[in-house]
C-alpha cells in the first residue's frame, strides 16, 4: 500500500509528464484502483481500442496486458505506445499460437476464423475477425449462417455464444483464462444463497457462465437477475439497475469502479480470489517511469501489423 504523500506526489509528476509528452493513460477495468482512478479513459478491450482511434495524443500509456498494447499499437502505428510492464501478459493469450491455429485452420480450409481480442497480434494475422466479450455475439451474428467458424481461444465464450447465436457450425478451441475459470459454479451459488435478491451478473469467460446459461433456462436461477455480460456491460447495468446487491463473477478489480459509480449499492465477489496478477502489475511507479524513460515502447513487425489489422478494424466496427 502505497503511503497518502508518496501516491499524491507520483500522481502529480505522472499529470506533469503527461502534459510534457502530449501522452494519455488507457487503463483495463481489472487494473490496481489507484490506476483506474487517473486514467483518462477506464474501459474494457473494446472500448479503449476505440479510445485509440479518437485520441490527438502523441504518447499512449496502455495500463492492460500485452496483447491489448499491441492492438493499440496496430491501430496507432504513427504515435508511441507505452507498456508500464513488460511482464503483463495473458493465460488466455498463451493458450494458442499462429502455427496451431494454421494447423487448426488447415484442418477447415473453408472456415471464418473468429479471434477473441485476448489473443497475439500473431494470432490476429491469422484470423478474419477480432472479437470481445461485449461484440463476440454481433460478430458471429453477421457471418453468413452457412459458413464454418473457428472460435478462439476461449471455450466459455465460444460456448457462451454458440448458445446464444443458435450456431452448430461453430468449432471452439480449448482455452481459458485461469482467473475466470477458478470462478467455479458451486461458488455463485453458495453466494446466490445467502444473497438471494442480488444480481448476478457473469462474464462470458467465467468457469461457470457455462452453467449459468443452463440453470438460467432451466429456472433454477432467477431469469430477471441473472445476467452474462462484458465489464463494460456490468458497469452499465449495475448503474441502471434498482438492485441493492450485486454478486459479481469476474476479476475482482472491476468492484473499485462500480463502488465508486454505486456508493449506496453492494457489490460481492462470487470469488474473491479471482485477481489477475498480470493486471496487478502496473504501478504508479511504473507509469512515471514509462513517461520519463520511453519504457516500454511496444511495436508490431509490419507484416503482421497489417494482416492483423484487417481482424481488429472489423472488431471495432461491430457492436
Amino acid at each position: 500500500m502505497i503511503m497518502t504523500e508518496t501516491k499524491n506526489r507520483l500522481i502529480e509528476e505522472i499529470q506533469e509528464w503527461k502534459k510534457k509528452r502530449n501522452a494519455i493513460l488507457l487503463a483495463h477495468n481489472y487494473q490496481l484502483p489507484e490506476i483506474q482512478d487517473i486514467a483518462d479513459v477506464l474501459g474494457d478491450s473494446l472500448s479503449l481500442a476505440r479510445a485509440t482511434l479518437d485520441t490527438s495524443a502523441d504518447v499512449i500509456v496502455f495500463c492492460g496486458v500485452h496483447f491489448m498494447a499491441e492492438t493499440s499499437a496496430m491501430l496507432n502505428p504513427e504515435k508511441t505506445v507505452l507498456l508500464p510492464d513488460l511482464e503483463a501478459g495473458c493465460s488466455l493469450a498463451d493458450s494458442i499460437t499462429a502455427e496451431q491455429l494454421r494447423a487448426w485452420k488447415a484442418e477447415h480450409p473453408d472456415a471464418v476464423v473468429v479471434a477473441y481480442v485476448n489473443t497475439t497480434a500473431e494470432v490476429k494475422a491469422e484470423s478474419d475477425y477480432c472479437c470481445t466479450s461485449s461484440n463476440a455475439v454481433d460478430i458471429v451474428r453477421s457471418i453468413p449462417e452457412d459458413k464454418e467458424i473457428l472460435f478462439l481461444p476461449d471455450m466459455f465464450l465460444g460456448s457462451f455464444v454458440k448458445n446464444q447465436t443458435g450456431r452448430e457450425n461453430i468449432h471452439i478451441w480449448m482455452g481459458e483464462c485461469h482467473v475466470h475459470a477458478g470462478i467455479a459454479p458451486y461458488q455463485v451459488e453458495e453466494v446466490l444463497t445467502k444473497h438471494p435478491e442480488a444480481d448476478l451478473l457473469v462474464h462470458p469467460e467465467c468457469g461457470c457462465s457455462t452453467s449459468s446459461m443452463y440453470l438460467k433456462s432451466e429456472g433454477v436461477l432467477p431469469q430477471d437477475k441473472t445476467h452474462i455480460l462484458s465489464t463494460g456491460n456490468m458497469l452499465t447495468h449495475s448503474k441502471n439497475s434498482s438492485a441493492e446487491e450485486f454478486i459479481v463473477a469476474t476479476e475482482v478489480g472491476i468492484i473499485h469502479q462500480m463502488e465508486k459509480q454505486n456508493p449506496t449499492k453492494r457489490f460481492i465477489a462470487a470469488n474473491p480470489e479471482a485477481v489477475c496478477p498480470f493486471m496487478k502489475m502496473i504501478t504508479l511507479e511504473k507509469v512515471l517511469a514509462a513517461l520519463k524513460e520511453n519504457k516500454h515502447v511496444i511495436t508490431v513487425p509490419k507484416e503482421i501489423a497489417e494482416r492483423a489489422k484487417l481482424s481488429i478494424d472489423r472488431m471495432v466496427s461491430i457492436g
